[in-house]
């Protein structure tokens, strides 16, 4: 693991931000920045022993940055998902804020951009880092996917102009036992609810679980270079949404129904192979039916015991899913 480090973390109040946020706590100087809305977030964080810096950087010009530390590595997961195409505010936050961040931190050992496999055209095949891109999120997120190609252009030439040590990691589906797409579904089971399955399309990810990701990070942040280095990150095991779902279903004692609609998520499998390189090995050391039966006993068991038997409250609602889908 990374020690005797100063790291800032973007996106910290969020689910992937927050966990690398703690994870990195023990033996480095940690930093997160979020807009921090929800003041419980910002303590959580506190608690944890990372230094919280409230910020929005999709709000601020060059000259108004806030008074930000001195880091040797920034991991950029701030990112902005909404259904509405307001294209001004996705390139302000999902592209203009990378830029900025960058040109405040020309001197670190690396920058860690988070980006999303949405960025490829939608195809029945694994896609590889020079696959073609496209428009994936169209229907349902009109500028998710725009804007975050967008952002690697932008943060490609700012490792040029700035000579940066950069990594673009193209994130798939992640997940925990408190978050991801995985859980989204697992709330549809528990409240007897159908689950969206996109029609006449292979339903094939590659799920990655939030500890696999921590454990990644070294060889990622060992990578960067200028100009970047693009990488797929996502796990080993492809499996898609009706396979999950019906895996939930049996662990739950639940059954499940689909429903085809254009409105759910294609999938959206990515190729790994360059990330098995950089790691040295296999990338998930928890497995997805592993990773699930944690998650279920997390949501489920802890909090709910109408899985054993008893009367069934009902579940928190899912996390938004601007923290949860980055496929």
């Amino acid at each position: 693991m990374i020690s005797g480090k100063r790291i800032l973390v973007t996106g910290a109040s969020g689910s992937i931000g927050s966990a690398f946020a703690a994870a990195l706590v023990p033996g480095n100087e940690v930093w997160g920045l979020a807009r921090f809305t929800d003041p419980g977030a910002k303590s959580e964080l506190e608690a944890r022993g990372v230094r919280p810096i409230v910020a929005d950087l999709g709000a601020v010009g060059p000259d108004d940055l806030p008074d930000l530390p001195e880091v040797d590595h920034v991991l950029h997961f701030a990112a902005d998902i909404f259904a509405e195409p307001d294209f001004e505010r996705a390139f302000r936050n999902n592209a203009e804020a990378a830029g900025l961040l960058m040109s405040r931190y020309r001197g670190v050992e690396s920058f860690l951009h988070c980006s999303s496999t949405v960025v490829y055209e939608a195809h029945p095949e694994p896609r590889c880092e020079d696959h073609p891109l496209g428009d994936y999120t169209r229907a349902v997120y009109p500028t998710y996917s725009v804007s975050k190609i967008a952002g690697e252009a932008v943060v490609r030439t700012c490792a040029r102009l700035f000579g940066i040590p950069t990594t673009i990691a193209r994130l798939n589906v992640p997940y925990s036992d408190t978050m991801g797409f995985p859980r989204v579904h697992l709330m549809n089971i528990l409240k007897n609810e159908p689950v969206g399955v996109y029609p006449n399309f292979p339903d094939v990810f590659a799920p990655i679980h939030v500890d696999d990701m921590v454990r990644t990070l070294p060889a990622l942040l060992g990578a960067a270079d200028t100009p970047p280095v693009t990488v797929n990150w996502g796990g080993d095991e492809p499996v898609g949404i009706t396979e999950w779902s019906g895996y939930l279903a049996q662990l739950v004692g639940r059954k499940v129904t689909f429903f085809t609609t254009e409105m759910a998520i294609k999938g959206m499998c990515p190729d790994v192979g360059k990330l098995r390189e950089l790691v040295g090995g296999p990338i998930s050391s928890i497995g997805w039916r592993d990773g699930l039966r944690s998650m279920v006993s997390t949501v489920v068991r802890g909090r709910h015991p109408g899985a054993t038997g008893h009367p069934l409250r009902r579940p928190p609602s899912p996390p938004a899913y601007s923290n949860v889908v980055n496929i």
